[in-house]
């Protein structure tokens, strides 16, 4: 297959591809958030004194994952 078909092909997806897309999106970035929280409890209960770092990049890692759920909302919005 050449670029130009699988482009086309691309175009023609519409409707409920791009709801399960979005829900997906979502999915993950539950996930992910819910592992970097995790860790982080893990880390502040191993070592407490590094607890202001630890939430600091927590914030980080949150709004990293949060950026890639924005992604995944806004090519759904953006498919024809």
């Amino acid at each position: 297959m050449d670029v130009p078909t699988i482009l086309a092909a691309a175009n023609t997806v519409s409707g409920n591809v791009g709801t399960i897309g979005f829900g997906l999106s979502a999915i993950g970035a539950g996930v992910g958030i819910g592992l970097v929280v995790g860790k982080t409890i893990e880390g502040v209960a191993r070592q407490p004194e590094l607890a202001g770092r630890l939430q600091v990049l927590m914030y980080i890692g949150i709004a990293f994952t949060e950026a890639l759920a924005f992604i995944g909302i806004a090519t759904y919005f953006f498919m024809p």
